[in-house]
C-alpha cells in the first residue's frame, strides 16, 4: 500500500485507525453464488443490503437491459411496468428494501444525448422502487437524470440535468458512448419526501457535478468539473473529487497529482464513489500523468493511496462498509479493451485479489466488486467458462461446510477464465452498459 507523500505521518495514522477497527481477518475465505441467470449473457450485481437483497441489471431474452433484484439467489425482474421505455437498471438498495436505479421512458430525448448509455436516445430518469411501485424522480428542468446511491432515510444521490445549454460540451459521443451532451447537469439529492429534489453546487469555477455516494448523515461524494472534462457513468471521468456536507457545502478532496485527466481514456479521473457512516470515502484519484489512476481513501481532508494489485496499472475503490472494508477493481491497463480487471478486497491495510479467497472450482472469475455490506458480503460481476458476464455475491465462510474447503482460485483453470474471450452477447451488453456500479 502506498501513502500520499503529502500526508505521510497522518495518513499512516488514518490507515492504522481503520485497520484496528476491523474484526474480520484479511484472509477470510468466501463462497461464491453465481446470480446468473443461466440463460443470460450479461448481468451485474450493483448493490446489496444486510438482509440478503441484491440489486442490479440483467440482459433479457430480447436483448434489452432490465432492472432486477435477487433475494437469496432468486431473481425478480422489477423493470415492469417501468417508466414506459425498453431499458432499465437497478442501482442500489437500503435496509428497508427501497431500490433505486434508472429507466428509459417512452419519450425521445430532444437532443439525442444518450444520457444513460443505452444507445437508444430515449429520455432516461432515476427511479425509486418501493414495495412494487416504480416512481420517476424529477430533474432540474432538463430531460434526463442518473443514479448514485441510496441511504437508509430514503435519500438518493445522483445527477440531474438543468435546462442550460452549454456550448463548452464536447461535440459527439464521449469515449464511453454517452452523449453528445448538450445540457449541463448537477449533483442532486432526492427525498426523503416524495418529489423533493435539492441541487448540490459544483466547485467554484466548475459548471457540472455528479452525486455518486451518500451516507445516513446526508453527506454526498462524487465529482465536479465542466461539461468539457466530465464524462457521465458508466466509466465515469472527472477532474475533481468532492464531498458535499449535509448543508450543501462543497469541499474539494486532495488528489494524487493529476490535474486534467485525459477524458479520451476510458475511466480516467478523480471522484468519490462511496462514503460510510464514519465519513470515510472510497474512490479513485488520477496520478500526475493524467492517464492512470489509483484506488484511494479520504478522511478528514487526508488521502491514502491504496495502490493496485501486483502487475496492474490502475484501479478504483468502488465500495466501503462501516468497518472500513473496501472493494473494487484493479486493472492491468487503462480501458477494458486492453486491461483485465480483478476484483479485490482491501482490509487491514492489505489489498488482496478476491479470486485468491474463493474456491478454485468457483463458477466465476471475479472481475469487479461494486459493494460490500456490514456483514462482509460482496456484490459484483465476473466471467463464466463460456465467456458470459454474471453478477455474483461473495459471502464470508465460517466453516468448511460452506463451500470453502478448497480456496485459492489462482489456479490454471481460474487464469484460463481470465483469458476467456467474452461471448458476443456479453461484449455487446458491456459496451452498451459500461460499468453500472460506478
Amino acid at each position: 500500500m502506498q501513502l500520499q507523500s503529502r500526508f505521510p505521518a497522518s495518513a499512516a495514522v488514518f490507515i492504522g485507525v481503520l485497520a484496528a477497527s476491523i474484526s474480520l481477518d484479511a484472509q477470510t475465505r468466501y463462497s461464491i453464488t453465481d446470480l446468473g441467470p443461466a440463460s443470460s449473457p450479461f448481468s451485474q450485481a450493483t448493490g446489496l443490503n444486510n438482509t440478503g437483497l441484491v440489486t442490479g441489471v440483467a440482459a433479457s431474452a430480447n436483448g434489452f437491459q432490465h432492472a432486477v433484484a435477487w433475494y437469496w439467489g432468486v431473481m425478480t425482474d422489477i423493470s415492469r411496468p417501468g417508466l414506459g421505455g425498453l431499458n432499465s437498471a437497478g442501482g442500489g438498495v437500503n435496509q428497508f428494501g427501497q431500490i433505486m436505479g434508472l429507466a428509459e421512458t417512452s419519450s425521445r430525448d430532444p437532443y439525442n444525448e444518450n444520457f444513460c448509455g443505452f444507445g437508444t436516445s430515449s429520455q432516461c430518469l432515476t427511479f425509486l422502487w418501493d414495495f412494487g411501485t416504480m416512481t420517476p424522480l424529477p430533474t432540474l428542468g432538463g430531460t434526463n437524470s442518473n443514479y448514485g446511491a441510496i441511504n437508509n432515510l430514503g435519500e438518493i444521490a445522483g445527477i440531474a440535468e438543468t435546462n442550460r445549454r452549454d456550448p463548452n460540451c464536447r461535440p459527439g459521443p464521449a469515449v464511453n458512448g454517452t452523449g453528445p451532451q448538450v445540457l449541463d447537469f448537477e449533483a442532486v439529492v432526492w427525498g426523503p419526501q416524495a418529489g423533493q429534489i435539492r441541487a448540490l453546487s459544483p466547485l467554484p469555477g466548475d459548471t457540472v457535478g455528479m452525486g455518486i455516494g451518500i451516507n445516513d448523515a446526508g453527506q454526498v461524494v462524487g465529482a465536479s468539473g465542466t461539461c468539457a472534462n466530465t464524462v457521465l457513468p458508466g466509466f465515469t471521468a472527472a477532474p475533481h473529487a468532492v464531498l458535499w456536507e449535509k448543508d450543501g457545502t462543497v469541499r474539494s478532496l486532495p488528489g494524487l497529482g493529476g490535474s486534467a485527466p485525459d477524458v479520451t481514456v476510458l475511466g480516467a479521473g478523480s471522484f468519490g464513489c462511496s462514503i460510510n457512516n464514519r465519513g470515510v470515502i472510497a474512490g479513485q484519484s488520477t496520478l500526475s500523468d493524467n492517464k492512470t489512476w489509483h484506488p484511494v481513501l479520504w478522511h478528514d481532508g487526508l488521502i491514502a493511496d491504496l495502490g493496485v494489485l501486483p502487475g496492474d496499472a490502475v484501479g478504483i475503490a468502488a465500495g466501503i462498509n462501516d468497518r472500513g472494508d473496501v472493494v473494487g477493481a484493479s486493472v492491468s491497463a487503462p480501458g477494458p479493451a486492453t486491461g483485465n480487471p480483478r476484483a479485490y478486497l482491501w482490509r487491514n491495510g492489505v489489498m488482496t485479489d478476491l479470486n485468491s479467497l474463493i474456491p478454485a472450482d468457483s463458477p466465476l472469475y471475479l472481475l469487479t466488486a461494486f459493494a460490500i455490506n456490514n456483514s462482509g458480503e460482496i456484490a459484483g460481476f465476473g466471467v463464466t467458462d463460456a465467456g458470459d458476464l454474471h453478477g455474483f455475491v461473495a459471502k464470508p465462510c465460517h466453516g468448511e461446510s460452506e463451500g470453502c474447503k478448497s480456496s485459492g482460485a489462482t489456479s490454471n483453470r481460474a487464469e484460463a477464465k481470465l483469458r476467456t474471450p467474452l461471448s458476443e452477447g456479453a461484449r455487446k451488453a458491456l459496451l452498451q452498459l459500461g460499468l453500472r456500479g460506478h
